[in-house]
């Protein structure tokens, strides 16, 4: 086998070996800042809530017992993209609906709602912590629908006294999924400490995708802090809590495609706790992610407390838009710092442009396989003509073998100054090799994050971003699942096919002592892959098939453009120049020449090193 074959390979086994190390996790976050620990703590459950009569209230809630007692009601606000409730108690967000979106099950996407959101500022006041989520705001706002291009206000008030009243106010654009958030209060300071008020957020994440278990690995908690994105709950099935030392500007409550997001526009959080929960036998909820920190009260009091949240898809061309929220597009995991460059304005905008000309995603993932071995045609021609010149050779090889016999370093000796006299660099046929390997690895990391192929379907396949599954099995195969993806046994026989037209194309090597038939590792890898690949997107499989089936196709065509004789006529041509000193030597040729050199001189010295040594026992014996 070909020397770039053998590299390309085992370059492939370092992606398989490496996704098992690293994989879920594709950047490993800082945590310089913050200490993780495992914790055993479980969700905080909130109390029934209770009548309380007005001197109960005034027990419990001091100077604030008016607002203890009444009857909670909602506003609904409507725009292009989202149907918001709003609840009088507590004056928060009580239910997200997202109008475009469906769950996997076609029901309406609530990202939130009163079961799974708990949203709570606690105010430090004179009588002790009182939780605003307990008290009755009034309102003007009643319920309405506006439409893109327009913007609403509402304003939830706490009255306390003559200007004395904490006011929350939401400012909702017509479309979009950013709400501005403002915290104000207003004439408490006899009754509000300037201690920190602290923001308590419990998050119950529902089950949006199929897989349950998959859908586990995924989830987490993103946030910015010190300069950079970190995360916590990442591929963990056990509780976590991690505390931040240093100020966060925004955590977002990742599930897979969609975001709740909390984000401050003036002083950051101080003080984080941030912890995943997660409950094994819960069939409803992913993980529970509960998000605390504390807000400057002196901020509140002077009418700095602005933040905003993000209700809404993880979709890269939105949420890169948030330019509130430094490296807010970075909650689309776009993989490795240097594969980012590629998915980030390469393969995304490409997507994009597609989707304005083809609604079967199917037939787009088609069209960009073509697209990027269009761009990688001359690579794939330089290769093709290497691996021709290298076959050329191979009688001369051959020829080698047998005059050194089993010495293997005389043989690869001898096969550098083949390749040396006739003008060829075996490395040439890499460049191909690696130039491929990023646009794998890249589409590798892209495609489970990709929002666009969502519920999208083709052929068999309900759903591009998920496993195709029309195979059921009673049981569960190690490394492999309890159900068979057609697309991924589709993608591993067209890899088998691929690896032996290959074989048959490539110059056989010599097979070296003790050294195992290289061959046979092509098409042992395909099926190690179709593990990996069994529970991954059917979407990239499918690239993965049908860019196998072109590449085929691809070197059929080539082949039909590269003339044996004429490259047998172009060695020869080389060779005879080479050796008349008509042609100058590559940077290779020399390189290999004072290789060679220089591993000959070490081979002499080693020589008669020994001889020497030999000849002074034979005299010690003689003494």
């Amino acid at each position: 086998m070909e020397r770039n074959q053998i590299i390309g390979l085992a370059l492939i086994m370092m992606m398989l070996i490496g996704y098992q190390i690293l994989a879920p996790q594709t950047e490993p976050p800082k945590t310089n800042p913050a200490t993780q620990t495992k914790s055993s703590a479980t969700a905080a459950v909130a109390p029934a809530p209770r009548q309380l009569d007005s001197v109960a209230a005034k027990a419990i809630y001091g100077d604030f017992a008016s607002a203890a007692i009444g009857t909670a009601k909602d506003i609904v606000v409507e725009t292009d993209d989202v149907r918001l409730t709003f609840s009088t108690k507590g004056g928060n967000v009580k239910e997200v609906l997202l109008k475009k979106f469906k769950t996997y099950t076609n029901a309406p996407l609530y990202l939130i709602d009163e079961q799974s959101s708990k949203f709570n500022l606690e105010l430090p006041t004179n009588k002790g912590t009182i939780n605003l989520a307990d008290l009755y705001f009034t309102t003007e706002a009643s319920n309405q629908v506006i439409t893109s291009g327009k913007s609403t206000k509402l304003a939830f008030r706490l009255p306390l006294g003559a200007n004395q009243y904490i006011e929350q106010t939401y400012t909702i654009q017509g479309s979009g999924y950013l709400i501005d958030y403002d915290v104000q209060l207003v004439g408490l300071d006899g009754l509000v400490k300037n201690e920190p008020t602290r923001l308590v957020w419990q998050d119950k994440l529902k089950q949006l995708e199929n897989d349950m278990a998959e859908n586990r690995k995924v989830v987490t908690t993103n946030y910015y802090s010190d300069g950079e994105l970190s995360d916590i709950g990442r591929g963990q099935s056990d509780n976590v809590e991690e505390k931040i030392e240093q100020p966060v500007s925004w955590f977002a409550h990742k599930n897979k495609y969609f975001l709740s997001a909390f984000i401050t526009k003036g002083s950051s959080l101080s003080n984080a706790t941030l912890k995943s929960l997660v409950n094994q036998s819960d069939t409803t909820y992913i993980k529970t992610m509960q998000s605390e920190g504390s807000l400057s009260t002196a901020d509140l009091k002077a009418g700095k407390g602005n933040f905003q949240f993000f209700f809404g898809p993880n979709d890269y061309q939105i949420v890169k838009n948030i330019d509130t929220a430094t490296d807010f597009g970075d909650n689309v995991d776009l993989g490795y710092a240097f594969l980012k460059p590629l998915n980030k304005f390469f393969f995304v905008p490409m997507f994009s442009f597609l989707e304005k000309f083809f609604s079967n995603y199917g037939v787009l993932i088609v069209v960009l396989v073509l697209i990027v071995k269009l761009l990688m045609t001359p690579l794939v021609y330089k290769s093709y003509v290497s691996m021709a010149k290298m076959r050329m050779l191979a009688p001369e090889l051959a020829i080698i073998k047998e005059k050194v016999g089993d010495d293997a370093a005389k043989m690869q000796q001898e096969q550098m100054k083949l390749y040396q006299q006739v003008g060829v660099s075996p490395l040439s046929g890499c460049i191909p090799v690696l130039a491929t390997m990023p646009i794998l690895m890249s589409l590798f990391f892209l495609f489970p994050n990709l929002i666009e192929l969502r519920q999208q379907s083709f052929l068999w396949a309900s759903d591009l971003s998920t496993y195709d599954a029309p195979i059921k099995l009673p049981f569960a195969i190690p490394f492999y699942g309890a159900h068979v993806s057609i697309f991924t046994l589709a993608m591993t026989v067209s890899q088998l096919v691929y690896a032996w037209y290959n074989n048959q194309i490539t110059p056989a090597q010599v097979q070296q002592p003790g050294m195992p038939d290289m061959r046979m590792l092509t098409y042992f890898m395909p099926v190690m892959f179709m593990f990996v690949m069994n529970s991954f997107p059917a979407g990239l499989s499918f690239y993965y098939l049908v860019s196998n089936v072109v590449t085929i196709l691809q070197q059929q065509v080539i082949r039909r453009f590269v003339n044996d004789d004429k490259i047998r006529s172009i060695l020869e041509e080389n060779r005879r120049k080479i050796a008349s000193g008509e042609k100058k030597k590559s940077k290779f040729s020399d390189m290999l020449e004072r290789s060679m050199k220089a591993a000959d001189e070490a081979k002499k010295q080693a020589d008669e090193a020994k001889k020497q040594v030999e000849a002074k026992r034979a005299q010690a014996k003689k003494k």
